[in-house]
């Protein structure tokens, strides 16, 4: 197979291929849907540190089947346009398949955040906006950024400011990024969301003894060993609840310097501290060089949560995980799917299994759009309900309710409340239906291939209802 062929988009576009020849999409409405709308390629000076500096920075828009579209903007050294139109063609059928509406789209500056300061770096990010801004690629009705690799509330904050400092006239300016700071519109739960959404993957996936047991595993997440390579935002925030929450066992953290092994457990915290102090893993207890490799140890669950293409056609074979979950978007090459496949292992494909992110974006944007906080009508209107039914039994029984839980009982649901049950009813119910399609139909082989079938079919119905 040819480098080519094993490539992030060349991946993204073979699994289109394999959905689509299994609908039967007509070869017109296929190539319209496969192919990316626009990309644009922006240069633009800043002067810093005494000399002129230029940058250049990507937005592709994949599909405007539904608008606004949607997708991050990470910023990176590695960045291209075949991996700007890779991802936004991802967000097109993840929105899709978790019934987001929007279309799909993606951004990158190529930069090394970490070569510059804080005011540096805000210069160049607010030049990026006027750049974006000037071809209506950021704007709450036609275009949303949002954090990604190398960005995060910050920068979004900055995005939002430049914008709104262009558009003054704008009713909802914050409305046109999303993944802000709550005290600039933001909400609470998005900085958490994409892992608290592998979070809540697992845990519908074993719901579904059926597919557990092609895992080969039986029972709870209890107990499970997982393997996570990338601790930052997504991956710590998928080990951190795993193992607090669902009492499974990290036996191993992959970073760029090196991997933590602890066949007993992973102090999630612990760790993340030593990065943020350290800059790394190196002198932490456990600590093993040479970190790829231990993505082939023997474990329940492997968690990539890095970036694309780090298990490919070379290192596949090894792998020993039951079961992969991409908390990253591609990284699992199509090569790779295939010969995990054939072995058995059960991959929770990207598009959906890391679509908490842009799940709580659509949240914060519709909360911007609406201009109130998620909660502030109904909260003490459901604590005065529930005093009143909790009054009632207490009446009927003649004993008083245990205090230990009344407190937690009786208080209203909170704006993070809210955003926690909509994730978990969001990705319950995109499972669901993955699994019920690729239990349907004996060609379809794997949840990946009915993710993407699914996303396609709720795709060409919204074009052919615009009559294309």
């Amino acid at each position: 197979m040819s480098k080519q062929s094993e490539t992030f988009l060349a991946s993204v576009e073979k699994t289109f291929e394999h959905a689509a020849d299994l609908l039967d999409l007509e070869p017109g409405l296929r190539h319209k849907i496969k192919v990316a709308n626009s990309t644009y390629t922006v240069r633009f000076g800043v002067r810093l540190r005494g000399e002129l500096h230029t940058f250049t920075g990507y937005r592709s828009v994949h599909s405007e089947h539904i608008e606004p579209v949607k997708g991050g903007i990470r910023y990176s050294l590695l960045a291209d346009q075949d991996e700007v139109e890779a991802l936004a063609a991802l967000m097109t059928y993840k929105c899709a398949l978790v019934e987001a509406p929007f279309g799909g789209s993606k951004g990158a500056l190529v930069i090394d955040p970490n070569a510059w300061e804080a005011d540096e770096l805000e210069k160049i990010t607010r030049r990026f906006t006027q750049e974006l801004s000037k071809r209506s690629l950021i704007s709450q009705a036609q275009n949303v950024p949002a954090p990604d690799m190398g960005t995060g509330e910050r920068e979004m904050a900055w995005m939002a400011d430049e914008y709104k400092r262009l558009h003054p006239q704008d009713l909802n300016p914050w409305a046109c990024v999303t993944g802000k700071p709550v005290h600039k519109g933001g909400i609470r739960g998005r900085v958490e969301a994409t892992g608290r959404g592998v979070q809540y993957a697992l845990q519908e996936a074993f719901r579904h003894p059926k597919d557990i047991e092609l895992a080969g595993m039986s029972g709870t997440l209890e107990g499970k060993k997982i393997v996570v390579q990338g601790l930052g935002n997504v991956g710590y925030h998928a080990a951190k609840f795993l193992s607090e929450e669902d009492k499974a066992i990290v036996i191993a953290v992959l970073e760029r310097d090196g991997a933590i092994v602890d066949e007993r457990g992973v102090d999630i915290e612990k760790l993340h501290a030593h990065i943020a102090e350290h800059g790394g893993v190196r002198s932490y207890p456990g600590y093993q060089e040479n970190s790829m490799q231990y993505l082939e140890l023997e474990c329940d669950i492997l968690i990539p949560a890095a970036m694309e293409g780090v298990i490919t056609k070379e290192n596949a074979g090894r792998i020993q995980a039951k079961m992969i979950i991409e908390a990253a978007n591609g990284p699992v090459t199509f090569t790779a799917d295939e010969i995990l496949r054939d072995r058995g292992c059960v991959i929770i494909p990207d598009l959906y299994a890391n679509a908490g992110g842009v799940t709580v974006s659509y949240f914060e944007w519709v909360k911007n759009i609406g201009k109130i906080r998620f909660g502030r009508l109904q909260r003490r209107q459901e604590e005065r309900k529930t005093k009143l039914m909790v009054a009632a039994i207490e009446k009927m029984v003649g004993k008083p309710f245990p205090k230990e839980t009344l407190e937690e009982i009786v208080a209203g649901s909170t704006e993070l409340d809210l955003v926690r049950s909509g994730l978990d009813d969001t990705m319950r119910e995109g499972y669901r239906v993955i699994s019920e399609k690729w239990h349907s139909d004996e060609r379809i082989p794997d949840l990946r291939i009915a993710a993407m079938m699914i996303s396609l079919e709720r795709v060409v119905a919204s074009y052919r209802s615009l009559g294309i």
